[in-house]
């Protein structure tokens, strides 16, 4: 049976961090400049830095959807903040970066109502007509958008590249929305070449649910030498992504702890065994299971086996990241770069 960890990093002192989190990870020195308050680590080289007693935590970009500078230089700013060095990179900050065309909508509004789509939750007439409309702006926007993917240059990703390694922070993954069923080959061709001069191992987008766009991005991904991760949310089980990692050695999971405990599993540590070698990383979220509502939750009050899953990550050895993703409300007088330390926090904890 689970035993939550509930409010677990809220009476996390600095002496406790520093004794029972820090000193017990292999590897580490630690120095007494901090950002907000957080004890800064020091690893011994790039790689390193992104690993806690041999787990590696990263964060996807998305966590910080509700600050308004979304700059390339803004988010590496928050990444850092964060005193987290890996990274699962969204399109908008890489894109704008390289001279994309700027986003006509604030998905700052429109990022919540697709959530909430994507939950199987019904809208109000008010949010389903936000949403239409900001689906409107964002297809002609799109239709810019692959204009200018097929001339991007890929020196602006290489530029990009070097600005986060020199700030010690890897890109291991990366997420712009140009692997889709409408997105076009030449879409999905610059999305794998700016990929790979990124330095990321895999890209990552939602399960299309279509076998024959699978086989498609796998095959195309084999050409390039990068992995597809295929992302899942309320659809998961176990079998979700079998005929994909059947069509093609680049086709993968990036599978989504917290979706998987909301759509009715479980625990995932018996798929997280069996197809250990064909995940690329692994989303981390405390969400409710189905038969109690499924909500998202600060992390130790859901759930999911957030830290058992993470103790057979460090028992096993396996070199996926685990990736925060901060879905949960941000509490009154917090904000979301404070809310992921939180989650790394709980991380080191639960690997300590």
């Amino acid at each position: 049976m689970k035993q939550p960890m509930k409010n677990g990093y809220q009476d996390f002192t600095r002496r406790n961090f520093l004794k029972s989190a820090v000193l017990a990870t292999a590897g580490l020195t630690t120095t007494a400049i901090q950002s907000h308050g957080f004890p800064a680590i020091i690893f011994r080289d790039l790689k390193s830095k992104s690993i806690v007693n041999g787990v590696r935590i990263g964060v996807i970009t998305y966590s910080f959807r509700d600050l308004p500078d979304q700059s390339a230089e803004a988010v590496l700013g928050y990444i850092k903040d964060c005193g987290i060095h890996a990274v699962e990179l969204m399109g908008g900050p890489a894109e704008s970066f390289a001279g994309a065309p700027k986003n006509p909508v604030d998905m700052r509004s429109v990022f919540p109502l697709m959530r909430k789509r994507n939950e199987k939750k019904e809208l109000t007439d008010t949010e389903a007509k936000l949403l239409g409309e900001a689906e409107a702006q964002l297809k002609a926007y799109r239709a810019e958008l692959a204009q200018w993917r097929t001339a991007a240059p890929m020196n602006s990703f290489a530029t990009l590249k070097k600005m986060f390694s020199d700030a010690g922070v890897e890109i291991y993954a990366f997420k712009p929305d140009a692997f889709g069923i409408n997105n076009s080959d030449a879409e999905i061709d610059y999305g794998l070449r700016a990929a790979k001069v990124l330095g990321a191992s895999h890209i990552t987008l939602e399960h299309p649910s279509n076998d024959s766009h699978t086989l498609k991005l796998g095959t195309m991904a084999e050409k390039h030498g990068v992995r597809v991760g295929y992302h899942g949310h309320e659809q998961q089980t176990p079998t979700l992504w079998d005929t994909a990692i059947q069509q093609s050695k680049s086709n993968a999971l990036n599978l989504d702890l917290g979706h998987y405990i909301a759509a009715g599993n479980t625990d995932a540590r018996e798929l997280i065994q069996r197809r250990s070698n064909k995940i690329v990383s692994m989303h981390v979220k405390d969400r409710k299971n189905k038969v109690n509502g499924g909500a998202n939750l600060p992390w130790g009050e859901g759930d999911t086996l957030i830290v058992e899953t993470l103790q057979l990550m460090k028992k096993n050895r396996y070199d996926f990241p685990a990736t925060i993703e901060l879905e949960y409300k941000v509490p009154d007088g917090s904000g979301s770069v404070a809310e992921v330390r939180k989650c790394l926090e709980y991380c080191i904890k639960a690997l300590s």
